[in-house]
């Protein structure tokens, strides 16, 4: 009955469950065997009684497997349709999560572009002054053109820094989002494996 029963389930959805559960009844036995081995008459009594419920226990070769009862196959076409839907699901959340840091990266390096292209024109225009004043001037001048310049270092750097800060939320939350549809398309496909285990060990 185990082996139908792991044949049926392991076949579509890769289930260990029935197997461990095979296992675990094998090592009961065996932990019974060993303790009565003792005993030579009384384990091969218990022996020849589990050749025997092995033996009522194999199906015969007309016998339908589980995957062909009615239950069965329409436990197995709801969680196929389930799993379908939390996979398809999950593919648009984590379309939607890329997208959005796709437009947060695209505004990140607009902002950080058009920092630069200001503080060039704040160079080009410190250079020009400079150019311009009178040699008794110029060192006033360089002074006045490398605070400017400072100011607009410290001005551009902040807003690459913000511009980064909303940048890395987005994607941080993005993660998050994708991890969560993750999880819950695992959630469906465990609860969908044993919902068709459940109607497999009814028959």
């Amino acid at each position: 009955m185990f082996a139908i029963e792991r044949t049926a389930c392991w076949k579509l959805f890769n289930l260990k469950l029935l197997q461990n559960k095979k296992s675990g009844q094998t090592a009961l036995t065996l932990h019974l065997i060993k303790g009565l081995i003792m005993n030579k008459l009384l384990a091969t009594l218990i022996g020849a009684m589990l050749a025997t419920a092995a033996v009522a226990q194999t199906p015969a070769t007309t016998t339908t497997t589980m995957t062909g009862t009615p239950a069965v196959v329409k436990a197995e076409a709801k969680a196929e349709k389930a799993v379908a839907k939390a996979e398809s699901k999950e593919m648009k959340e984590a379309a939607d999560a890329d997208n959005k840091v796709a437009k947060a990266q695209a505004k990140n390096d607009k902002t950080r572009a058009k920092a630069q292209e200001k503080l060039v024109k704040k160079a080009a225009d410190a250079n020009e002054s400079i150019a311009k004043a009178d040699p008794e001037d110029k060192a006033k001048a360089v002074a006045k053109a490398e605070d400017k310049m400072a100011d607009a270092n410290h001005a551009a750097e902040k807003k690459a820094i913000n511009a980064d800060k909303k940048l890395i939320k987005t994607q941080v939350d993005a993660a998050a989002d994708k991890a969560k549809a993750s999880s819950k398309t695992a959630e469906v496909k465990a609860e969908a494996a044993a919902d068709v285990h459940k109607a497999a060990a009814k028959h």
